[in-house]
């Protein structure tokens, strides 16, 4: 079968493989528990339900325009204002099937073959594929210093002639650090003196911990949108833990949502109306779901660090916001797939692979479950890596001895 060699290319998920297992594994009634999930167990906000289920009473499912209905952008624009101080336009404006279709849409728009786009290892995992499938050439930086806070003098030494954008995304997935407002200034300055152009993936803006603050690009730009180099990706999968939904949304130059729009309209036309509604609902409706859900994944958090730091040689970062933190677990082996897996066969556990975000021997855990799946997971994680914990554990009902440190 002759195949095209631009999607061979892409590279296959390294979690699929492990998910797949993990689901056998529970078809047959074992105890998996997953850690690797980015999605919060809160329940759908209920504006969101009301405003899709009023469109669903007057049967009002039909095509919308290309870049979003009016009235969820009405909701985009007072949401942007409040969060980032600018105003954008209706034309600023372009709602998609989800943010990663956002970042898609952008990507597809500015880049030429052999064009490169900077990421900030830790990454996510999509960003490089995105960039492949858009004929573009990801070039990854990487903290010299062994942290996940990068320094401009190492971003500039990556920027060449064929760079396009950088691609930041603060609260990150999957280290759940917030970059500094100083190298927020700094990278907006950079960018807008050298016509790169910054694109902000601030889906977990709202889920920051510990009284911290989270600054947008915008507030150290004095241009215009339209004038200048700094676009917006946001959407409500995360903070209002509307996964499902599939909305999100780019803020950027009028000129080229004008293109993107031509783009997602031979892709998928507009997204679908009724989870506009849904989204719109979430927007203008109460924010406290949004505060509750920060306080539970913050407490989530706090737990999990307090069960990873009985480990005896495991590296932690504290994370700043998300719901992901990603332990460097190199003293336990550096190829994070393998550990993965033999996690997943030894423990039952679901991590997801460094390898996946560009540092390998890291794993990362998502703490958006349950606190029970929280503290059971890492007791069983310590239970088949390190030799200093107790040698025997119960696994759902077997009781099992480890016998192999």
């Amino acid at each position: 079968m002759s195949l095209s060699k631009q999607a061979r290319a892409i590279a296959t998920s390294p979690t699929l493989a492990l998910n797949e297992q993990a689901s056998k594994l529970r078809a047959r009634g074992e105890p998996v528990i997953h850690l690797g999930i980015g999605e919060p167990k809160n329940p759908t906000p209920i504006n969101a339900i009301l405003s899709s289920s009023a469109r669903l009473r007057v049967g009002d499912v039909k095509y919308s325009r290309v870049d979003g209905t009016p009235s969820l952008k009405k909701a985009i624009i007072r949401y942007t204002e409040e969060n980032y101080g600018r105003l954008p336009a209706p034309e600023n404006i372009i709602v998609t099937t989800g943010a990663k279709q956002s970042l898609f849409n952008i990507l597809y728009t500015l880049l030429n073959p052999q064009d490169e786009v900077i990421l900030l290892a830790p990454y996510w995992v999509s960003y490089p594929e995105m960039v492949k499938m858009c004929y573009g050439v990801p070039v990854v930086v990487t903290p010299e210093d062994g942290t996940f806070y990068h320094r401009m003098a190492e971003i500039e030494q990556a920027v060449s002639a064929y760079t396009r954008a950088i691609i930041v995304n603060s609260p990150n997935n999957p280290s759940g650090v917030m970059y500094p407002p100083e190298f927020i200034a700094e990278l907006v300055d950079y960018c807008e003196r050298k016509g790169i152009y910054l694109i902000c993936d601030d889906i977990y803006h709202k889920l920051v911990f510990d009284r911290k603050e989270w600054h947008p690009a915008y507030a150290y730009s004095d241009k215009s949108i339209d004038d200048g180099h700094v676009i917006v990706v946001n959407g409500v999968s995360k903070a209002y833990g509307m996964t499902g939904f599939r909305i999100g949304w780019v803020i950027a130059p009028r000129k080229m949502v004008e293109v993107m729009i031509n783009v997602q309209s031979q892709m998928t036309s507009n997204p679908s109306t009724l989870l506009q509604a849904a989204a719109e609902g979430a927007l203008i409706g109460s924010q406290g779901v949004i505060e509750n859900l920060r306080l539970t994944i913050q407490n989530n958090r706090d737990v999990v660090l307090t069960e990873l730091k009985a480990f005896n040689n495991v590296r932690i970062i504290p994370p700043d916001g998300t719901f992901y933190v990603l332990p460097d677990f190199r003293a336990y082996g550096d190829d994070s797939v393998a550990l993965a897996r033999f996690l997943l066969e030894t423990a039952l556990v679901v991590t997801v692979p460094g390898a996946a975000f560009g540092m390998e021997g890291y794993l990362r855990l998502s703490y958006a479950g349950s606190i029970k799946d929280l503290t059971e997971g890492v007791k069983r994680m310590r239970w088949a890596l390190d030799p200093t914990a107790p040698n025997e554990i119960y696994i759902g009902d077997r009781k099992l001895v480890r016998d192999w440190l």
